[in-house]
């Protein structure tokens, strides 16, 4: 039998039938007041049936003005407290670990949908965006907070864990990058400043929850896409500090896993992480993975799981497959029916035009 299909156990016990993750995907099916939707809860509870062991929300924000974009899952009130139970509940009946992505959209939140205007770590000019204001002490108190309180929701709904998305240039990642964060106060500055955000922010999270809720972080480790100002050096030192603060998983961002580091082309990112962090902390990996050998080599680089994304939506019950090694899965275009037939909502199929070639029709 694959590997793939073997438990997973987190370090704090917590254990996932098999070493596939299904990918938080930006997929616009919740209610505009942030709550839950039945598209998105079939959307996820057919992948929890599909037999994916780890099953992640999209994007959930802590806050009101760190919404993003229309239709997003929100985690920032108690009043969204019965959606989000209902969706814990259905993905541990069918056998899931439900995991909720906490983010805060910084720059990238969306003045339209928050009615404020975007604040971040600089006054920084990015095409298409506002030039947001510089976050003040309290802003940044504030959020920690907000982020701890939404973690006390994920635990209060039923989830059994929660990942802070550090990753693809929001908040968090904001503060990481030493071309957006160009404070020169302790948010700022040096490397150790710069993670002082997402630091203080797990920290908060970690302490607020029990030790059998499953707490990670997913980063960038390089630059990419909105991603920038990244240094894969810095970066593995930040893992190395966050399993300090008590990170049960770390989660990494490749874009294309089979490509070996920008910096280090002679290795590969997944390698250089697990060196960096030895068997302290789970490591899971996304990065294209659509067939079993590829998602075999994730594990081989050094990865204790495989998050699957656009597989899982033309394929929502992609682990139940792989124990035929044989088995190719099935691949884009999909035709909107298909796309229905697959548990996702017209509102879905329109955002994946986006992506070229995805959908048929």
């Amino acid at each position: 039998m694959t590997r793939l299909l073997t438990p997973l156990r987190f370090p704090n016990g917590v254990t996932a039938k098999n070493r596939l993750w299904l990918a938080p995907m930006t997929n616009l099916q919740s209610h505009e007041d942030g709550t839950l939707s039945d598209d998105e809860l079939r959307w996820l509870t057919v992948r929890a049936q599909g037999a994916f062991g780890v099953v992640e929300t999209c994007a959930a924000h802590v806050a009101e003005d760190g919404q993003a974009w229309r239709g997003e899952l929100g985690v920032f009130a108690d009043r969204l407290l019965p959606g989000l139970t209902r969706l814990a509940a259905a993905i541990s009946e069918a056998g899931g670990l439900g995991i909720v992505q906490l983010f805060h959209g910084g720059l990238r939140a969306d003045p339209r949908l928050t009615g404020g205007a975007t604040w971040s770590a600089s006054a920084i000019e990015k095409p298409g965006l506002s030039v947001p204001r510089v976050a003040t002490e309290d802003d940044l108190l504030g959020v920690i907070g907000r982020f701890r309180d939404a973690a006390g929701r994920a635990v209060t709904a039923g989830f059994a864990g929660v990942e802070l998305h550090g990753a693809h240039g929001y908040l968090l990642g904001q503060f990481l990058s030493a071309v957006q964060n160009r404070r020169t106060d302790r948010w700022g500055g040096s490397w150790e400043n710069r993670a002082r955000l997402l630091r203080e922010t797990l920290r908060a999270v970690r302490g607020a929850v029990p030790a059998s809720f499953v707490v990670g972080v997913r980063l960038s480790p390089e630059d990419w896409g909105q991603a920038e100002g990244l240094d894969l050096d810095e970066n593995l030192m930040l893992a190395r500090w966050l399993v300090d603060d008590g990170a049960d998983f770390l989660h990494l961002s490749l874009w294309d896993a089979s490509k070996s580091s920008r910096k280090r082309p002679e290795a590969h990112p997944l390698r250089l992480f697990r060196d960096a962090v030895e068997e302290r902390v789970t490591l899971v990996a996304a990065g294209g993975v659509w067939t079993r050998e590829q998602a075999e080599a994730v594990l081989e680089h050094g990865a204790d799981a495989v998050a699957i994304g656009r597989a899982a939506i033309a394929n929502p019950d992609w682990p139940r497959h792989i124990a035929d090694a044989r088995w190719e899965p099935r691949r884009p275009p999909l035709t909107r029916a298909e796309l229905r037939e697959r548990g996702l909502s017209d509102a879905f199929a329109v955002f994946l035009r986006n992506w070229k070639g995805f959908v048929a029709d």
